[in-house]
């Protein structure tokens, strides 16, 4: 399927996932790329040393989700924006998704969005907790969307509102 509609299955994420220990600890990295293509700033911008040295730049990321912390310079780094972080345990009810966000202008702190899935399809509403945009990530901001628990696993991208004001 991921190779007819550019959006995997549950199957084709399933080796992504941290084990259910490791997203309960907090935030953590989970890397969705799944074509072998010649690309490793994901390994080289890691301060833990959480992604594991490529041996070939072609292989897919693997991740040690131990030695994650969920700081999010992958996700800024990875220009296939494959990378996202997440914490289930931000607050009661909901969870912290950090993603890539490439667009102007920049959604405020504080603002509804659409959260959104793997497909583009609007699946709930989120709230931008934080807006990380420093020049090390190069034009490439990291959102830090909060969205109900059960969104954790599917938001992937934001959509601003309608009737925002565009700067």
């Amino acid at each position: 399927m991921l190779k007819q509609t550019g959006v995997p299955t549950i199957e084709d994420r399933a080796g992504t996932l941290p084990s259910a220990e490791r997203l309960a600890k907090g935030p953590v990295a989970i890397i969705e790329c799944f074509q072998k293509i010649p690309c490793n700033p994901c390994a080289t911008a890691c301060p833990r040393g959480a992604i594991i040295p490529f041996t070939d730049i072609n292989n897919r990321p693997n991740i040690d989700h131990e030695k994650c912390n969920g700081c999010a310079v992958c996700v800024a780094n990875c220009p296939g924006l494959a990378i996202f972080v997440v914490d289930q345990n931000y607050r009661e009810g909901y969870s912290l998704v950090k993603l890539s966000y490439e667009q102007l202008p920049l959604p405020e702190q504080g603002e509804s969005v659409w959260a959104i899935d793997r497909a583009g399809e609007v699946i709930g509403s989120g709230t931008v907790k934080l807006v990380q945009n420093p020049k090390a990530f190069d034009r490439t901001a990291v959102i830090h969307l909060e969205v109900p628990a059960a969104l954790a696993q599917e938001a992937r991208y934001i959509r601003v509102k309608e009737g925002r004001p565009h700067a």
